[in-house]
């Protein structure tokens, strides 16, 4: 079955006998038992509901796993994640990571006795010279967030084989339609499901896919334990928003890569990252190993007050955190996804006062680069 289809028809299980063309929201904490030590399968909701299991099969079989569980939020995935090492244990992260992970690792996850070494995760050489007796996994955004680095999967899931450590890749940015970790090697896919799998800014969820059944027993434990599940109304508004991902996704891009090319022609702009373009130093990568860039866009302007007139000025994208939405949406890192990471660290990454980032929408690609184009030149008033 074709991505498309299995986006609007990814599970075919048929607990429901009304012929609803819409998944139904089984509203349900607790469900009947037929009789002494029987079950229909479905006990307590925060173990297991209909509704949320059509969209965990629906996102494990759109990233080829064994297996997926959604969570209530991203970062309640992550956090479940972090329940699969013990105290002493070691990681290895990408340095350019998304904010909240960064605060949850540093402030939380050390706290438990966990220790980490966040690399250029780029290059390999970065990885290997980390490795140690405790490291347990390697874990990778790619593309990352905001600077765009993208890390060869296919590489790092060969060193990690070879050290018997754990691969988890964030594939948020690029989801199943552009990229599949677990094809390249990756053991755990992790998702905010926020972005572009719900894709309408309606709804907040994480997820992670697993490779093997191993690994799926043991995260259900600490899923049903914890209890960080995602609720069925949740979970329909999900449904619906990934049978429309691939037409998204298509689009979003396609007009990221105009507004990019636009971008890169502004005299007040310094610099573009986005790996659709050729002179991206990781495009080859990203064409190896993905069949799309995706519709992120970071970029450097020539001084603080042409990026404060943007986020001023700007009338059809939107001044916003987050992402993947049909809205276009524009970040300043440094005071919103990233403010709580140590300023040396974040502007030795290039995370400045001048970085902005634009997760491009639907809108018209015309109306967008018309609304930045006015931005900028009230600001030169």
């Amino acid at each position: 079955m074709e991505f498309d289809t299995l986006c609007i028809h990814g599970n075919d299980n048929k607990y429901d006998t009304t012929g609803a063309v819409s998944v139904p929201i089984f509203q349900s904490a607790t469900f009947v038992h037929p009789g002494v030590g029987q079950s229909t399968g479905y006990d307590y909701s925060r173990v297991q509901n209909p509704t949320r299991e059509h969209l965990e099969n629906t996102i494990a079989k759109l990233e080829n796993g064994s297996d997926a569980m959604a969570f209530s939020t991203g970062m309640a995935a992550v956090t479940a994640l972090m329940e699969l090492f013990c105290a002493g244990d070691h990681i290895i992260a990408s340095d350019d990571l998304y904010g909240g992970s960064h605060r949850l690792f540093h402030r939380i996850s050390i706290k438990n006795g966990l220790s980490f070494d966040l690399v250029d995760t780029s290059d390999i050489s970065n990885i290997v010279s980390r490795i140690k007796p405790e490291t347990k996994a390697v874990f990778v955004e790619t593309p990352t967030n905001p600077m765009m680095q993208v890390t060869d999967l296919a590489a790092v899931s060969a060193l990690c084989k070879k050290h018997s450590l754990l691969l988890i890749v964030d594939n948020t940015f690029l989801t199943p339609y552009f990229q599949k970790p677990l094809e390249l090697g990756a053991d755990i896919v992790v998702h905010s499901g926020t972005k572009y799998l719900g894709g309408h800014n309606d709804t907040l969820a994480g997820f992670l896919v697993v490779s093997r059944s191993e690994l799926s027993e043991r995260l259900r434990f600490i899923y049903k334990t914890t209890g960080a599940c995602l609720s069925p109304f949740d979970s329909w508004l999900m449904i619906r928003g990934i049978k429309t991902l691939a037409v998204r996704m298509e689009r979003q891009q396609q007009n990221a890569l105009e507004i990019a090319r636009w971008l890169c022609s502004h005299k007040r702009i310094r610099a573009v990252h986005y790996v659709g373009l050729p002179s991206h130093p990781h495009y080859e990568v990203s064409r190896r190993q993905t069949t799309g860039f995706g519709a992120m866009i970071s970029f450097e302007t020539d001084c603080r007050e042409t990026a404060l007139g943007i986020l001023g000025h700007v009338r059809v994208i939107q001044y916003a955190e987050s992402l993947g939405g049909v809205e276009s949406l524009i970040t300043y890192p440094m005071l919103q996804t990233h403010a709580d990471i140590p300023k040396e660290e974040r502007e030795a990454k290039g995370i400045n006062e001048r970085l902005l980032r634009l997760s491009v929408g639907l809108e018209s690609s015309a109306d967008l680069i018309d609304d930045l184009k006015q931005a900028l030149e009230v600001n030169q008033t």
